[in-house]
């Protein structure tokens, strides 16, 4: 009887964003072979959708600067940015064809801004180097008759299928933007078999505030430029940061409330609320600004005086009748006061349905080096499921691409070392 031949070693990749991307495309390099599941009909939507506006691919800022934007996490995303630092992910979008440049803010963009030309070529590599899609394939756990961690179930248009690897990634998101498949649904199915989940929670999102009818009404959407944000951290230091925000229908958004945001989250929490304090303007000096609102108004509106005084527009000065009262708007101190620490009470996140990323996920301390679970030896985990954050800014997608990396090759060693499993 002839030999039955040789079978490749198999690695599932339970996801079709860019870690998961990323993990089949570094457990394939390495060897073995990859099956792609996605519950949608096509890989890379919220990829896609985050290019709309221009795909923010990576941010020049060196190291270790970069990895300070991971806040707690630092150390540990730092071994992942140890795989596949931004210069590495440029390197990686030069290789598929898609020269990059910095802005002058820092981010890194495709030069045609587009993340569809980047997607395809990626998808096409994938697709010649022998890994194997199956779209439309909504994963449900694993199958109970068997005790391999690599027995899956997946939900299909056809009724329930199943499949085996020798080794899994999941990469299935946080639960941000659940409409492109991320819904945080395998949460419960972790936690029963053991692995640490933190509770998922909106980061990069706007806050509620309670504004008046009047300013909801004219001013949302408006920008908020030239501004500094004073706050305090989750261990209550003083912190400060220059950057522009919006004021929302709901309340407050934009990058640098999005930057801050892990502290405010923190505060409400802890206090029921955050404050959060603006500098109107911040090229102003506070005395002699007072000393200027002091002046005889000679007939000219206020707001036609914060205009020229302050450097104030539209929206800053309805934020400043948010904020004081008439008796108090008269009054040169705590007007000028105002304009330089305006408070506003944030009330909670905006829900996390809304949010660009989540924070929380699989604990890191659930993990290996190689971001296999302890618990589920031979399940490894990439991306946005797991309990890191950071701001906007390219930051999101480097680390969800890195740990992909680390996660792929790390489940393609276990597949190859253990490989006992057929696949269909």
């Amino acid at each position: 009887m002839p030999a039955s031949p040789a079978r490749q070693p198999c690695v599932a990749v339970v996801g079709g964003g860019p870690a998961g991307l990323m993990a089949a495309e570094a457990a394939r390099a390495a060897g073995a072979q990859v099956d792609l599941y996605e519950g949608k009909g096509s890989v890379g939507r919220k990829f896609l959708i985050a290019g709309r506006g221009g795909l923010n691919l990576t941010h020049s800022e060196p190291r270790p600067a970069f990895d300070a934007r991971y806040g707690p996490r630092r150390a540990e995303v730092g071994a992942w940015l140890d795989a596949m630092d931004a210069d590495a992910v440029r390197a990686w979008a030069r290789d598929l064809g898609v020269d990059t440049f910095a802005g002058s803010s820092g981010r890194v963009f495709p030069l045609d801004r587009k993340a569809a030309p980047l997607l395809r070529a990626w998808v096409h590599r994938l697709r010649e180097s022998g890994v194997r899609f199956h779209v439309h394939h909504r994963w449900l756990g694993w199958d109970d008759a068997d005790t391999a961690v690599g027995a899956l179930r997946f939900a299909t248009p056809e009724g329930e299928a199943r499949a085996c690897a020798d080794a899994v990634v999941l990469a299935l998101g946080g639960g941000s933007w659940p409409q492109l498949g991320s819904d945080g649904a395998w949460q419960a199915l972790l936690r029963a078999r053991g692995v640490e989940v933190a509770p998922l929670e909106a980061s990069n999102c706007g806050f509620d505030v309670a504004w008046s009818d009047f300013f909801r009404t004219r001013h949302a959407g408006a920008p908020l430029k030239h501004v500094v944000a004073y706050w305090r951290d989750a261990r209550g230091e003083a912190r400060s940061r220059q950057g522009e925000c919006v004021a929302s229908e709901s309340g407050i958004e934009g990058s640098l409330v999005y930057a801050i945001g892990a502290d405010l989250r923190a505060a409400i929490a802890r206090d029921g609320a955050a404050l959060l304090q603006l500098d109107l303007a911040p090229e102003r000096d506070h005395a002699a600004l007072q000393a200027a609102l002091a002046r005889p108004a000679n007939g000219r509106s206020l707001s036609e005086r914060l205009r020229r005084l302050a450097g104030l527009d539209a929206v800053k000065v309805a934020l400043l009748h948010e904020v004081l009262d008439k008796p108090r708007l008269a009054d040169p101190a705590q007007l000028a006061a105002a304009i330089k620490r305006l408070p506003l009470r944030l009330l909670r996140p905006r829900p996390i349905a809304e949010a660009i990323s989540s924070a929380g996920g699989v604990r890191l301390e659930a993990l290996d080096a190689g971001l296999m679970c302890r618990a589920l030896p031979g399940v490894f985990c990439a991306g946005e499921m797991l309990d890191w954050d950071a701001p906007t800014g390219g930051y999101l997608l480097t680390a969800s691409l890195a740990s992909g990396l680390v996660a792929g090759r790390a489940a393609a060693r276990r597949a190859l070392a253990t490989g006992t499993c057929q696949t269909a």
